[in-house]
């Protein structure tokens, strides 16, 4: 029997949620599926969170992923941007733990490395790469798309390897790598969610 397994890849964002779905058989990958969810014409935030949320829910219930592979926001100057990816990013991965599915994050530039062998590489690069490798006919007009199937693809790239991200097996794993004792004379433990933070 095929050992079979398909990937959701995520890249999260409040503007425009990018994601892409392949299928692994035997160590070779195809691609399935590439996607975004707009989010431009929503003004209120918690909004946009409950249909990143939603949207999320709806392509694990649709597509049954066997792993997710979401990439992290990247640190920047922007202190409010940082935070509104990283409050976009923890919705997606709570959606995937609550139906039990591995996560695994990537920083942007691990991503970059994994599909074109230059972790500086622009978005148009890497969507050209993809669409060589995996035989697309054409490419969206948003790359946001493309940067959640690059999500995927490196993940399957990175099978095997130990050093492959932060990831979660799901919600107890999540919390129990997010929880840090509290200095003495407080509660016992504080749950402290890193949602941007990653390995270099």
């Amino acid at each position: 029997m095929a050992n079979e397994r398909i990937i959701l890849g995520i890249d999260p964002g409040t503007t425009i949620m990018g994601f892409g779905l392949i299928r692994v058989v035997n160590k070779k990958m195809e691609f399935l599926q590439m996607n975004e969810l707009l989010l431009q014409k929503y003004s209120d935030p918690y909004t946009k969170l409950k249909l990143i949320f939603e949207r999320t829910i709806s392509l694990i219930d649709t597509h049954h992923p066997d792993e997710i592979a979401i990439e992290a926001p990247f640190y920047g100057k922007n202190v409010q941007s940082m935070l509104k990816l990283g409050r976009a990013q923890g919705v997606a991965m709570a959606a995937g733990l609550s139906r039990e599915i591995p996560i695994t994050e990537y920083l942007p530039k691990k991503i970059k490395m994994a599909i074109t062998g230059n972790g500086n590489a622009s978005k148009e690069q890497v969507a050209k790469m993809l669409q060589s490798t995996l035989g697309l006919k054409s490419l969206p007009k948003n790359l946001d798309s493309t940067d959640g199937l690059a999500a995927a693809v490196c993940h399957f790239y990175q099978a095997g390897r130990v050093d492959v991200g932060k990831s979660y097996s799901g919600w107890g794993a999540f919390v129990k790598q997010n929880s840090q004792p509290m200095p003495k004379g407080g509660a016992k433990h504080s749950l402290q969610v890193h949602l941007g933070k990653n390995k270099n």
